[in-house]
């Protein structure tokens, strides 16, 4: 397999771009605020049942991570400084990034407000090579934002995305053809996609640490201890990913949660505080002219166990005083409760759009 880049365009080889924002949330609060400018710095509110959504790298530098408790993040960074997070914002300047990409492709997989995939196989074909497109895109970004971006190039998007976190903050790394599987040798399995924490640990019990030990398994080794996960492991470990990328990611669900301040013990309590959660929920489906046919509470107990209940509607729920009773329902088929909730969470998901569903048929609870 060729170099796009070095030998010219090759049809059969698809160029990706992963483009991940440095430390987005955080670095557009010191941005925008310069007395946070080189100091550590948490989006996130710093109360007891505060919980991290970004750091700064130089939080980052003491173990601060994103979801992790803010005290657990004050203790380990004494003079962590906590910034109210503020949507909006976020979403304007995404706007403008992704606004960015449009001028390249119009192949492009969101993956958050901060990170996208970018199929430049055409515009590479044409003369440009990737790793061009990518320097002019980050270059393009700090221009009009005055924020960092890293990117990867290569001819896949697992590789891509393993690229554009190699050289963080502010990197570019391109892996071509003939380094694939020597890069992905020497990296811990926990840098590959759908290695999460639980396959991960497995995998170190079955002495599985690099790409390394996983390119020395056949297929049929794998799938003794990981079933039907076997030939993806195989695959990715020798840098083969066939997914495209996808223009137009179905939206799976709409929900929101609230971590309270004090744990709830009683039912009354625990129903009221469903009532801006669900209102929320119905309007950011509203927003995005979706419906959905399943409600489904999120229940997290104060020792962090966590449990959801869901029911399956015959019509999709079509107005927001319908959510509400039955995710009150849902809850109240729990109590007495186990242990004290620390939070409760509420979403739609099996959406179809406006066009797809039914006509009304009045509210669900009408009698």
């Amino acid at each position: 397999m060729s170099n796009p880049d070095s030998e010219g365009p090759d049809a059969s080889m698809r160029r990706i771009i992963h483009v991940d924002m440095d430390a987005f949330f955080a670095s557009v609060e010191q941005r925008d605020n310069p007395r946070l400018r080189g100091r550590p710095v948490a989006v996130g509110r710093g109360k007891a049942r505060g919980v991290v959504a970004a750091a700064s790298y130089e939080a980052r530098v003491f173990g601060v991570r994103s979801a992790m408790p803010s005290l657990h993040a004050a203790r380990i960074c004494p003079d962590l400084i906590f910034v109210t997070p503020r949507p909006e914002k976020y979403r304007e300047v995404s706007a403008m990034i992704h606004r960015i990409f449009a001028e390249h492709t119009s192949i492009i997989e969101p993956l958050s407000l901060d990170e996208a995939f970018l199929d430049v196989t055409e515009a590479s074909a044409t003369g440009k090579p990737a790793t061009d497109i990518a320097h002019k895109i980050r270059r393009q970004i700090f221009e009009m934002t005055g924020l960092t971006a890293s990117a990867g190039v290569s001819y896949n998007k697992f590789l891509a995305k393993l690229a554009s976190d190699q050289n963080k903050p502010d990197g570019l790394t391109v892996i071509r053809p003939s380094q694939a599987e020597g890069f992905v040798a020497s990296l811990p399995v926990g840098r590959f996609n759908g290695v999460g924490p639980v396959t991960e640990e497995k995998m170190r019990r079955l002495n599985i640490h690099t790409g390394a030990d996983l390119q020395a398994l056949s297929v049929e080794q794998l799938r003794q201890s990981f079933g039907s996960s076997a030939e993806h492991y195989y695959a990715i470990s020798r840098g083969i990913d066939e997914r495209p990328v996808r223009p137009y990611r179905e939206r799976k669900s709409v929900g929101a949660e609230t971590t309270f301040e004090t744990d709830l013990d009683d039912l009354d309590r625990a129903k009221q505080a469903l009532n801006p959660i669900a209102e929320k929920v119905f309007h950011r489906a509203e927003q995005k002219s979706v419906f959905g046919h399943t409600v489904t509470v999120k229940i997290k107990f104060s020792n962090f166990e966590q449990i959801t209940r869901q029911r399956t509607l015959g019509e999709p729920v079509r107005k927001a005083e319908d959510v509400l009773p039955i995710a009150r329902k849902l809850l109240e088929d729990q109590y007495p409760f186990r242990r004290s909730i620390r939070l409760l969470g509420v979403s739609l998901s099996g959406l179809v759009s406006e066009d797809e569903a039914e006509p009304a048929q009045g509210s669900l609870f009408d009698t």
